[in-house]
């Protein structure tokens, strides 16, 4: 979709001139009060009058963050109620209930709400409105999550990577529907190099002190966009990183007025990247922005999916501590940033900031919400639930993670016959075709008897598509031993728990791949790097220099998770429909789903030769 300049820079230019005022307050009220502050200055400049208190203000900024399609607290792969381990609750009408909390003690005006991206994917509600009823169709519906966030009132919001997976005209009709802007300073047109989107959005709050605290929300995205919907995005967009776009707009917001500047980044803080040297920009760049740029107050952190109630950063030019915090992913956690300000030598300055988080699961759901999307809701579980099929054996994830199950090479089993279908008679229709899959989430099952659509779909709930590499077996070894860094190294003899053998070095799950179409151990006695062994195809040692083709996720074709080789493969094949539809479809039209017909042990976990499990 072209990029409409018009409507860029009249939306650019309305935030940027702080015409959309917080609390409801009228321009020439807010006018009125600046001048005769400008008069009280002339009288006496600097700080409050000798012998009188300082004019002190506080405000509360509120945060969310990769809210992932999460309206209801309501997990519609299992289709109940949402609960974890931690029994926390997820959803935007919770947030809604914490929302109108603070917002009561603090005073309306004395508030903004924001967000730091990943809004439209994520859920079978945020697909459902995407792909089966897509709100980009003529006369099509308001996407569940504009209509939610547009009820709760939120001022601005951040672009994740995630909004791009639908492609742009999906993003662009969720932001027409959006009461509020869609920020990304470093989502540039790929043409003209300027922003796509509006960079920043400033807010006036009224203060009973003379002149209002102009407060700039500057919007960071992900520069991994260009990696990971690199066929949404290649030739239209470009992403450069946020420390060199921070430094370029802060100074800016700065000159234009803005006593405080917020940056809502989606972007973790470790300073790490999942994609190695495939981008010239760190991913995981908020602290780096915090510690690098100055002038910022405060940075509302996305993208990692994990909770930091305050984190103080210094920045190395001014010696600040700047204030950043992550509420957890899906509605989870709400972010409260404190701010104490104190008009001194013309201006409003922050001498006080801090964060805290609040825990949805201690709040009930907003009715007006739950009411306002109920008809939504109540489309999509019977989307979910419409059977497609039925399976002679119950299967599950929940030993994913240190056994090859069954589960796992359904899915493998159905990309490597994809693959192997779409090359027929082609150059490469000889080559023996390899998968690879990961085990996304630990309590996925495909149940005895009729198959829905939601078990099926719970196999893949991301919306990733398939590719088909070449490799060889030379980098199908470093491949897997890259992937074997998953596993903690225990020693022969030393007791094994699964709940303490994973995850390695924060390895996710989802980073951890299991190979389908050759067989082989992982001796996880060994050190990282030397412990694939008896690694064999067809029966006999895998030849380094035979030539396969690998069917594999985009994410990782793409360079996701920094395995080697998969990146710069030659790319012999691609497809544009996601992976769980795939696997949809094949259950479809298979009708009936039989382990024996797929199943079997190709991999296991050993030590010295002797099987682990």
């Amino acid at each position: 979709m072209p990029l409409n300049r018009r409507k860029f820079l009249g939306r650019s230019a309305a935030t940027g001139a702080g015409v959309a005022l917080a609390g409801g307050v009228a321009a020439p009220l807010a006018e009125a009060a600046e001048a005769a502050d400008a008069a009280d200055a002339a009288v006496v400049p600097g700080a409050a009058r000798p012998g009188k208190r300082p004019r002190r203000y506080s405000f509360t900024v509120m945060g969310t963050t990769d809210l992932h399609g999460n309206v209801f607290n309501w997990d519609y792969f299992t289709d109940k109620e949402f609960d974890d381990k931690d029994h926390n609750d997820v959803g935007l009408a919770k947030i809604s209930t914490l929302v109108s909390a603070v917002r009561k003690e603090k005073g309306r005006r004395n508030t903004l709400l924001i967000d730091a991206g990943d809004t439209i994917q994520g859920t079978q509600l945020s697909y459902y409105y995407a792909k089966v009823d897509p709100i980009t169709a003529a006369r099509g519906p308001v996407h569940p999550m504009a209509q939610a966030m547009n009820a709760i009132g939120y001022d601005a919001a951040a672009l994740g990577n995630h909004e791009f997976n639908y492609g742009i005209p999906v993003l662009r009709k969720f932001e027409q529907q959006c009461d509020f802007p869609l920020l990304g300073a470093n989502a540039l047109d790929a043409k003209t190099q300027r922003p796509a989107f509006a960079p920043y959005s400033m807010h006036r709050l009224w203060t009973p002190h003379g002149r209002d605290v102009r407060v700039a929300v500057l919007g960071l995205t992900n520069p991994g966009i260009a990696i990971w919907d690199k066929a949404n995005v290649q030739g239209k967009m470009t992403f450069p990183g946020l420390e060199e776009q921070a430094a370029k707009w802060v100074p800016r917001l700065r000159s234009m007025g803005a006593d405080v500047v917020i940056v809502s980044a989606h972007s973790g803080s470790s300073g790490t990247s999942s994609y190695g040297d495939q981008l010239p920009y760190i991913e995981n760049a908020a602290a780096l922005v915090a510690e690098q740029v100055p002038g910022i107050d405060a940075i509302l952190v996305g993208h990692a999916h994990t909770e930091i109630p305050e984190y103080l950063v210094e920045n190395k030019k001014t010696g600040k501590k700047v204030v950043l915090s992550e509420p957890l992913k899906w509605g989870q956690r709400l972010t409260l940033f404190d701010f104490d300000v104190e008009w001194s030598k013309g201006r409003w300055r922050v001498v006080k900031a801090g964060a805290k988080v609040l825990n949805s699961n201690a709040v009930a759901e907003d009715r007006r919400i739950t009411r306002l999307l109920g008809d939504e809701h109540k489309k999509v579980v019977a989307y979910v639930n419409q059977v497609i099929g039925t399976s002679k054996e119950a299967m599950s994830t929940a030993e994913g993670p240190y056994k090859d199950v069954a589960i796992i090479d359904l899915i493998n089993h159905v990309q490597a016959e994809t693959v192997r279908a779409a090359l027929a008679g082609g150059a490469y229709a000889k080559l023996p075709v390899l998968s690879q899959a990961s085990c996304f989430s630990r309590t996925a099952k495909i149940p005895a008897g009729e198959v829905t659509i939601r078990d099926a779909a719970g196999l893949y709930p991301f919306e990733n598509t398939l590719e088909a590499r070449l490799i060889t077996g030379a980098q199908l070894k470093d491949y897997l031993e890259f992937s074997a860094r998953y596993y903690v190294r225990t020693a022969v003899g030393a007791p094994v728990n699964p709940a303490k053998l994973t995850n390695a070095d924060a390895i996710p799950d989802y980073n951890y791949d299991a190979l389908y179409g050759v067989t082989y151990e992982i001796d996880i006695a060994q050190p990282v790097g030397s412990r694939i062994t008896k690694l064999r195809f067809d029966g006999k040692d895998l030849d380094p220099k035979a030539e396969f083709v690998l069917a594999v996720n985009n994410y990782r074709a793409s360079g996701g998770g920094n395995f080697p080789h998969v990146a710069a493969g030659k790319q012999v094949w691609a497809n544009s429909d996601e992976i769980r539809n795939t696997i949809i479809s094949w259950v479809k039209a298979k009708g009936t789903v039989d382990p024996a017909e797929f199943a079997s042990v190709g991999w296991r976990l050993t030590r010295e030769g002797a099987p682990v499990f």
